[in-house]
């Protein structure tokens, strides 16, 4: 193959050529005082688009030839190897790590940070040893350019929000975990995002419109609303991990330490965000949307009262003036699942489009969670010990919520803690209680926190089904 100096003269000798014969074509005009004639316009044209064409390949050409000359390497032919190696340049090509599973770059920056805490090293020395020089992980902590670890710098255990990447990657792992984080994904609605500790109107009653005749009196009317805010409530967990699982580098460590966290978190959200049962406590927890609901109650099992049920919680939504537009279906994965296998007389699913994972009904989105109740007492009064499932319609604008849009994570070998879902201790008011040190047994305690909340803009924001066992 020619190089780029003989391919670069070879086109040049050809646009010399050109332009010599587009010369003579309007000297031979000149010459005879006229214009070119129709047969010289097109062999000029031709010459001149060609040249055109030749300029471009010129350019690019002389691109190549320069690049060429910057990665060149003078050739060494001393020996066989050298002669050989020369005429047969051979490229070496580097793995590229492959990328990690969602959510395990977040469960390994922090078991790197912990780790370099306990160990006294800096966390880049800790990723390269755990993963290599190659690993996301190490790159993270490259940029980030973090200092040595020590016991007593507060901020070296400061929140992982700030981890950028690895945080980006949790959160996506985390959200379709959680009812919240399914809101404002596929088809599904957001809820109304607002900033924490913004003062916000909450609709009590709506108003009334009247048609009004020439030179009539208007008719006057009246709504209520109370003022609120959303402050920030913190939902808390810890996880204990031994030193010995800590120190393993293999992926599955490393996934056991993520999902650990990210279960934590979006069991209590979820839980707190639908059960009827989760009243709200001032300070510390918000009600859940279903909670001071009136449940209606589920009308029977089969197709025809499953209809008859849709028609009664559309209804409640009407009688306050409000709409089902924007509504999402909110039931656990078992009651979805039974809608699913539902089947009409010939043999067809009687609700097409709806799974255990959610789907749509009625041209609604569905929304399914192990943490929606399928055993609840919805009328204790009238029928007690009757319990089903808890199917709710959300009106998603309905809804208030705001998030600081981060999880932080700490970590501790010197604390104690009391190894229960159930703490009965407290600092404000000193109690007693069993207790267990991390130093003593080898082990790292993680805190994960998230702060969020929610409130409903009007009572009539979410409609409740209660005691449901369709297809029973």
């Amino acid at each position: 193959m020619a190089t780029y100096a003989e391919q670069i003269a070879a086109f040049e000798a050809k646009r010399a050529s050109n332009v010599a014969a587009m010369k003579s074509l309007m000297d031979e005009a000149s010459e005879k005082g006229e214009t070119l004639d129709a047969e010289a316009q097109d062999q000029f044209d031709e010459l001149q688009a060609e040249n055109e064409s030749v300029d471009k390949h010129l350019t690019r050409l002389k691109s190549m030839q320069s690049l060429d000359a910057q990665t060149a390497k003078p050739v060494s032919g001393d020996t066989e190897k050298s002669a050989s190696e020369s005429r047969t340049p051979t490229v070496h090509a580097k793995a590229k790590p492959p990328k990690a599973a969602p959510g395990v770059a977040f469960a390994r920056v922090a078991k790197v940070k912990a780790l370099s805490r306990l160990d006294g090293e800096t966390p880049r020395e800790v990723a390269k040893a755990l993963y290599g020089e190659d690993s996301e992980v190490f790159g993270h902590f490259v940029k980030a350019a973090v200092g040595a670890a020590n016991a007593g710098s507060a901020p070296w255990a400061g929140n992982l929000i700030t981890d950028g990447g690895a945080f980006a990657d949790f959160v996506e792992f985390l959200r379709p975990m959680t009812i919240l984080g399914k809101f404002g994904t596929g088809n599904i609605p957001g809820l109304r995002r607002i900033p924490f500790d913004v003062p916000i109107l909450v609709q009590e009653t709506g108003g009334t419109g009247y048609w009004v005749g020439e030179g009539k009196a208007k008719p006057l009317t009246s709504w209520t609303t109370s003022r609120t805010k959303l402050e920030p409530l913190k939902v808390a967990t810890i996880a204990a991990v031994t030193e010995e699982m800590l120190r393993r580098s293999s992926v599955d460590a490393d996934m056991w330490i993520r999902d650990e966290l990210a279960s934590a978190v979006s069991a209590r959200i979820d839980t707190t965000f639908i059960d009827p049962a989760a009243a709200a406590v001032a300070g510390v927890a918000p009600a859940s949307l279903t909670n001071g609901v009136t449940p209606i109650l589920s009308s029977g099992n089969d197709a025809d009262a499953v209809r008859t049920d849709m028609r009664a919680l559309a209804a409640g939504f009407r009688a306050v003036n409000n709409t089902t537009a924007g509504a999402v279906w909110i039931m656990p994965e078992t009651t979805a699942e039974a809608l699913s296998m539902m089947m009409n007389p010939l043999g067809q699913p009687e609700f097409s489009g709806i799974t255990a994972e959610g789907g749509t009904f009625l041209g609604k989105p569905v929304i399914t969670s192990e943490y929606v109740p399928s055993d609840y007492e919805a009328d204790s009064g009238g029928n007690p010990g009757v319990t089903g499932a808890v199917v709710a319609l959300v009106k998603a604008s309905d809804v208030f919520f705001a998030d600081e849009g981060g999880v932080a994570v700490d970590f501790s070998r010197e604390a104690s803690l009391e190894m229960a879902d159930n703490p009965t201790t407290a600092s404000d008011t000193p109690t007693g209680g069993s207790m267990v040190s991390m130093f003593q047994t080898n082990s790292v305690a993680f805190r994960a926190e998230r702060a969020l909340n929610w409130a409903k803009r009007r009572a009539a924001s979410v409609q409740v089904l209660g005691n449901v066992n369709w297809g029973d």
